[in-house]
Parts: C-alpha cells; structure tokens; sequence
C-alpha cells in the first residue's frame, strides 16, 4: 500500500502536472502549424516571457500571482501578434525552412531582451513551502497543482467551445483544414492569423507560469520544454488542440514514470534524461502513427 501512495503522491501527480503545462504549450504549437504551416520553436521563449512579464506584474503590484495571470495572459498574446507582423508576415511566402531558421532567431531575441531586462539570475514568486492538502487521508497534492489543474482543465475547455461554436472558431478550423479553400470562401485570413497567434501566445503564457509555479523561474524556462511540446503535438495528431492535450498529458506521465524504481530500489532513467522519453515517443510515433492518435495531418 505504501508504494502505491508514494507511486501516486510522487509520480503521477507529478506527471499529470507536467502533462497541463506541456498540454497549453503543445496547442498554440499544434494550432500554429495547423493553420500557419509553421514549425514554432521560439514557442517555448513565449512561455517564459509569460513567466517573466507575471513576476514583473507581481513586483509592480504586490499581488499573488494568480491574479496577475490574466494581464500576463493578454500581455504575451498581444507580443505574439506583433513578432508575428514584425517577424513571420514579412516571410509568409518563403520556403517553410525560412522560417523555421526565422522562429530559432525569435527564440534568441527572446531570451536575450528577457536576460537584458531580468538579468540571469534565478526567480520565484514566492518563498517558502506549502502544506500538501490530505485528500482520502493518503493521498497527498498541493495546492497549487489542484490550481494547475483546474486552471488548465477551464482554459481547455474554454478553448473547445470557442473552435466548436464561435464563428471564429469554426473559420479557424477551416483554414486549418484547407487553406486555399478558406481564402477563397471569404473567410478573413488576417483575422483567424491575429487569432491563431493571440491564443496560442495566451496559452503559452499560462503553462509558462505555471511551470514558474511548481518550479523556479530561469531564462532557459521554456526552451527546455520544447521537445516535449513538439513529442505531444505529433502524438495528438497536427491540427488537433485536444488531441495536443491528450498527447501532454501521455508525454508528462511517461516521463514521470520513466524514473520511477520499477525494479530494485534505483530509478529505470535517471530524472536528467527525462527528456530522452519525448524523443523516443515522437520518433516511434512518426514511424508508426505519423497521423497521430486523433489523426492529425502529414505534410
């Protein structure tokens, strides 16, 4: 019974935590190549400034930092569209591998305005250890991973509902699924790029703060999940928000799991190369899946 509870309390929680924050950053990758044809690597950057823009609104105010979550959302999707316009616009019709090496030199900007303005030293936003909340009187999670949860759980479903019901959600979809088709059906392009770009930043802001949360907060925060991000949304399926979450949460629970003492009493991966798991997901996926487990696109 004690192994189960610490399998549960230390691992899949654990897992489960990390599969919402690579799940909010896997949407806006999924959703920009989707539509944009876009490989986003300068995503990851995204999440930290996020991270970065909710510690400098919790200096500036005082305030927990759960309540500036929502400026820093809107503060990151407002810098999404203008890098976007500034950036990307301006190559919207060069080889895709233009702007591949493009999104490598945003992730550099990034990082290095961010390292300007912070500097590089470690952050947090609040010192100090929180009591774990006794749930069934074994079980044991902190608040602040109930909060990510919930958080990523709302955002997700806010999202669904928004590309199932809303006009823009459905043109969306459209230009995801075939793009020529859209523009000459008079959907508004300009408006569904804006839009791809504005919630993909917002969401990247949100796992980025979470992941500031439960951690610490570094210039290198978000480059590090990368990977990650990519192995989810190639698991999902290209194109495929929930399929991206599904695919989060399968990468965050794996990675977990892959340093849990299955045999003898030491981890089967030492916690450092946690990361190798993603890699050996995508790659067996791209060979044997490529369309993903909600059969996304191949290009």
């Amino acid at each position: 019974m004690s192994l189960l509870l610490d399998f549960l309390n230390n691992y899949l929680v654990n897992g489960i935590v990390l599969g919402c924050v690579y799940a909010l950053g896997a949407i806006g990758i999924t959703m920009l190549f989707g539509i944009l044809r876009l490989s986003h690597f300068a995503h990851g950057d995204m999440m930290t400034l996020g991270a970065y823009l909710a510690l400098a609104l919790v200096w500036a105010s005082g305030q927990p930092v759960w309540l500036t979550i929502p400026i820093a959302m809107l503060l990151t999707a407002l810098a999404a569209v203008l890098i976007d316009r500034l950036c990307y616009r301006p190559l919207r019709h060069v080889p895709t591998i233009v702007m591949v090496i493009a999104s490598f030199g945003v992730a550099l900007m990034i990082r290095s305005a961010i390292q300007v303005v912070f500097g590089v030293q470690i952050q947090s936003y609040a010192r100090g250890f929180q009591r774990p909340i006794l749930l069934w009187d074994s079980i044991r999670i902190l608040p602040r991973h109930l909060w990510i949860i919930a958080a990523t759980a709302g955002l997700v479903l806010a999202l669904q509902l928004i590309l199932t019901h809303a006009k823009l959600g459905k043109a969306m979809r459209a230009m995801s699924d075939n793009p020529a088709l859209a523009r000459i059906s008079g959907i508004p392009v300009d408006r569904v790029v804006v839009a791809t770009w504005a919630i993909g930043g917002a969401l990247a802001a949100a796992g980025g703060i979470f992941l500031a949360l439960d951690t610490q907060i570094s210039t290198g925060l978000g480059w590090d999940l990368i990977l990650p991000m990519f192995a989810a949304a190639v698991l999902g399926g290209i194109g495929q928000p929930i399929g991206a979450v599904f695919g989060a949460l399968v990468i965050g629970v794996a990675e977990e799991l892959a340093t849990y003492p299955w045999i003898g009493g030491k981890p089967v991966l030492s916690p450092a190369y946690k990361s190798a798991v993603s890699f050996t997901i995508l790659v067996v996926m791209l060979i044997v899946r490529p369309t993903g487990l909600l059969k996304g696109k191949v290009f």
